[in-house]
């Protein structure tokens, strides 16, 4: 059997002696290996053009969750809970996802990732959503409370992620502040919040080219949760 190399884009950050790290929970990686996938963990600091060396390696890549996009790569309003900003990380994973979109390499996005693919591709951001839009749900739960289900997400007919999770609706857990604002042109809204904030997008065209805002590396005891890591690594496999 074969396992697919899925590359994990990573954070940085410093240990408790204050020495830089790169670092990954482990939710990610283990959300791969379940789908039979071999994970490998993508350096956020790799230098401008030097990512391709990897990327050409990889059979799929899972864009993982993180610090807000820099104001410089996606266009909104500027807000003081902007926060963990990494413009390396930024160069990189747009960058990455630009070209996976093009050659067709599967590709996964959970809660940034799902920033960043529409930010890649030409949409644009909330840059707070309770801030932004009246009435609207409150996305933003501690770090402690991942695995619980805070709110719905309605699943859209006829999309890929329908296809994929074999449901109509879905309860989520919810730890971003942040969401997609402008859809950017090619891509498919595949989900929503009640309060009406898009949820999933997706490349209709694309072998696997789809972004969640939940975040499902801690849901993987759901079988449309193992559904959808399981599609995306055997998307990679083929």
């Amino acid at each position: 059997m074969s396992h697919p190399i899925i590359g994990i884009t990573t954070n940085q950050g410093k240990n408790a002696d204050g020495h830089p790290t790169v670092y990954l929970m482990q939710s990610y990686v283990r959300a791969i290996m379940q789908a039979g996938g071999a994970p490998v963990l993508i350096p956020s600091m790799l230098a401008e053009g030097g990512w391709d060396a990897l990327y050409s390696r990889l059979d799929g890549i899972l864009f993982s969750g993180g610090g807000d996009i820099a104001l410089e790569y996606s266009p909104g309003d500027p807000h003081p809970r902007i926060d963990g900003v990494d413009l390396l990380r930024d160069s990189v994973e747009l960058s990455m996802l630009r070209t996976a979109a093009s050659d067709g390499k599967p590709f996964l996005g959970i809660c940034r990732g799902c920033q960043v693919m529409n930010v890649a591709l030409g949409g644009t951001l909330y840059t707070h959503i309770q801030d932004q839009i009246p009435n609207s749900l409150d996305h933003s739960y501690p770090g402690d409370m991942r695995t619980f289900l805070v709110h719905e997400v309605r699943i859209e007919e006829g999309t890929r992620l329908a296809e994929v999770v074999e449901e109509p609706s879905l309860k989520v857990n919810s730890l971003h502040h942040q969401g997609v604002k402008d859809i950017a042109p090619g891509l498919r809204i595949a989900a929503y919040a009640p309060d009406g904030l898009v949820e999933a997008i997706e490349l209709p065209d694309h072998p696997f080219g789809m972004s969640v805002q939940w975040h499902p590396e801690w849901l993987t005891d759901q079988l449309p949760t193992r559904r959808l890591f399981g599609k995306f690594v055997g998307s990679a496999e083929k």
